[in-house]
């Protein structure tokens, strides 16, 4: 059975909060055309750290675009923790990903943060057809 991976903007809406994720891939575009999540060692490395540690996640997918654009999912995950620094869970998850410097550890992945108000920009998107109705004419 197919799995439904929503977008990044329509988690943070359901959550209403602030969303974390994790983008994995290579910078140089021609390597971001042929990326494949599956084969992606530090992907899997970063997966098994966050089993380790408990940290639970979900597939997502990037922000949804209007007007609609296709694109396949490229391994982004997402997490139910809060963005506050003051969170044991928040320090421990960005200690591992980023180095002291704010850079991160990891080569091709990116630690964000999908802002609420970044997602409501999205809200349409949300009405029941919405989608049915952009995609007739695709």
């Amino acid at each position: 059975m197919p799995t439904l991976i929503d977008h990044i903007d329509a988690i943070a809406r359901r959550r209403q909060c602030d969303v974390l994720y994790l983008e994995f891939h290579p910078q140089d575009h021609e390597q971001y055309r042929s990326y494949r999540h599956e084969a992606d060692p530090q992907r899997d490395t970063i997966l098994a750290w966050l089993a380790a540690n408990g940290i639970d996640w979900l597939p997502c997918g990037p922000n949804a675009s209007s007007p609609l654009a296709m694109s396949s999912w490229r391994g982004q995950i997402c997490f139910d923790i809060a963005y506050d620094e003051a969170l044991p869970a928040y320090s421990q998850l960005r200690d591992y990903l980023e180095l002291p410097d704010g850079s991160m550890r990891h080569a091709g992945v990116r630690f964000c943060v999908q802002p609420l108000g970044h997602a409501m920009k999205n809200v349409a998107h949300d009405e029941a057809g919405y989608w049915d109705r952009r995609t007739e004419d695709f």
